[in-house]
């Protein structure tokens, strides 16, 4: 049995079956967790939605902000993004299956000693914060308040974390954090709106998993959302975003069933993918 964690498939379902080809994924044997943003921008969300819903037991994956984004789009919370590529799940029969499928997936998870998440993890928190903190959310995105909450997801405010934070700006926080960050200072003060690579930070912001001293530091990470940094494999650090809808390529990761000393050691599986947007828009 083969565990297999893969990066930000949004939409890609031809790229995805191509990976699982290249893999010999095995439903009876092995495991699949995505990392986040299944769907978006790519031209076939309907067909990945459905593909993973189909594969119940053997794939799980992670909320992305462009999986939050359907929900929203769904109820009626937010307008659809001119770049959207969301229709075919609006528009499909199994739209509420589908949709509540989606709304049930974890916003962290921990596997074989790793922590995995969308995009990112604050200073100030512990790899076992994470998951209460996750955890706190994901009741809200199962619950019969739902749009209720999808409503009050949105801002950039509070844009840093205090243990004294309740309701919607206590968990706006943490679904920041979790599906959006790539840049944040020693403090854990978030910033949203540069999206290029680790060495283009602005100034007085770092990439969050170079803060010194964060919490969870020595648990390795893998996660998503950040396309333009590049492949990036740590000791305890992986990055699977390898901008699969913008013409790069789709990774998995290969994780070991017993903790690994060295992250470094993990095997990487990457195909090319075609562009399906052109870079820069939407990222």
């Amino acid at each position: 049995m083969a565990l297999y964690l893969i990066g930000d498939v949004q939409g890609c379902d031809g790229a995805l079956q191509h990976l699982l080809d290249e893999i010999g994924f095995s439903p009876s044997r092995d495991r699949l967790v995505l990392l986040g943003d299944l769907v978006n921008r790519g031209p076939a969300s309907l067909a990945v939605l459905r593909r993973l819903q189909a594969l119940e037991g053997s794939a799980d994956a992670l909320l992305g902000n462009h999986d939050l984004h359907l929900l929203a789009v769904a109820a009626g919370v937010r307008p659809p993004h001119r770049n959207d590529t969301l229709d075919g799940i609006l528009g499909a029969p199994d739209r509420a299956a589908l949709l509540d499928w989606l709304r049930q997936r974890p916003l962290a998870m921990a596997l074989h000693g790793w922590l995995l998440v969308h995009a990112g993890v604050l200073p100030q928190w512990s790899a076992a914060q994470v998951l209460s903190l996750a955890a706190e959310v994901q009741a809200l995105l199962r619950g019969p308040d739902l749009t209720d909450w999808l409503h009050q997801m949105y801002g950039n405010q509070p844009d840093r974390w205090s243990d004294d934070l309740q309701g919607p700006a206590r968990w706006r926080v943490i679904v920041n954090a979790l599906t959006r960050l790539r840049f944040c200072t020693a403090e854990g003060v978030m910033e949203f709106a540069t999206k290029d690579s680790a060495a283009d930070a602005p100034a007085g912001y770092l990439p969050w998993f170079d803060v010194p001293g964060r919490r969870c530091a020595g648990t390795p990470v893998a996660f998503g959302h950040w396309s333009t940094l590049g492949p990036l494999q740590r000791a305890d650090l992986l990055a699977l975003d390898t901008g699969c809808v913008w013409g790069g390529q789709l990774s998995a990761a290969c994780l070991p069933h017993a903790p690994v000393a060295d992250a470094r050691q993990v095997e990487i599986i990457r195909i090319p993918c075609p562009q399906a947007q052109a870079p820069g828009r939407g990222m």
